[in-house]
């Protein structure tokens, strides 16, 4: 199987302080890996210098095996994507669900924009009725489900996922997840999630790094997780302050099952 995204020797900076040292890793294409933290260890500025948002002091990243340089150029963002955290700071809230989605195929200069619109929403799940709906008339799961439709609509093969369900109840996470393990599997896009939810990693990735202070901790598989294989103390604190690990020792949490099969709503 080839390897969609390859990270190796990356560290970042700021003001000397290393926020990234050294971290290296290869998603497989179609696959989805995760990465797991505290607060500051480093699993978002990964996923921002991946995107080009973050100040790479060394290493290399590479797409399909080929380098990218920084800036990035805008053909990078034909196959990279990346949905945020905050599903109501990261759109326009003076931009119509419309203009929020053609504003990536006005800069990539794509045509055939109202059936790629149209079919955007679909996939996600809205439809043609929330076209023309600003922001603040929309849920904090639907504003997430248009924040997927604009990632997707320039057809990437690669998602970056910044703890994507963080900010929503427990009951619409589930919805999104579903949502995103479904569109990964009908485009056959490769996944980097970040989530501080132990949980939701295991349910999404086969595969996951566990951070801490900048650096990779131990890696190991979604089923090593939850038969409870780990070998580092670190990982065991974050099992046991996972939501659910005192309650018959399992890395279920409200509306997530305890096994490795796709979530049902």
């Amino acid at each position: 199987m080839s390897t969609a995204l390859s990270v190796s020797d990356l560290s970042v900076s700021y003001d000397g302080y290393p926020a990234l040292d050294g971290v290296s890793l290869e998603v497989e294409t179609g696959q989805s890996f995760g990465l797991v933290g505290e607060s500051g260890s480093g699993k978002s500025t990964l996923l921002r210098a991946v995107a080009g948002l973050a100040p790479v002091a060394r290493g290399t990243i590479s797409v399909d095996a080929r380098p990218v340089g920084q800036p990035r150029p805008k053909a990078f963002y034909r196959h990279v994507q990346m949905v945020f955290q905050d599903p109501y700071g990261s759109l326009h809230p003076r931009q119509t669900v419309d203009r929020l989605l053609q504003e990536p195929l006005i800069i990539h200069g794509l045509g055939e924009r109202d059936s790629r619109i149209g079919r955007a929403l679909d996939e996600v799940g809205l439809g043609s009725g929330f076209r023309f709906r600003y922001p603040h008339q929309l849920s904090g799961g639907q504003r997430q489900r248009v924040a997927i439709a604009r990632a997707l609509i320039l057809e990437p093969s690669v998602l970056l996922l910044d703890e994507p369900t963080s900010a929503l109840d427990a009951s619409v996470q589930a919805e999104v997840l579903n949502l995103l393990e479904q569109v990964r599997r009908d485009h056959r896009l490769t996944f980097l999630l970040v989530s501080h939810d132990l949980a939701v990693v295991t349910h999404m990735c086969r595969e996951l790094m566990v951070m801490r202070h900048g650096r990779e901790v131990e890696r190991l598989t979604a089923a090593d997780l939850a038969a409870h294989r780990v070998r580092d103390g670190y990982t065991r604190a974050l099992m046991q302050a996972s939501v659910g690990f005192s309650r018959g020792g399992d890395l279920g949490a409200p509306g997530f099952p305890a096994t490795s099969d796709p979530l049902v709503t």
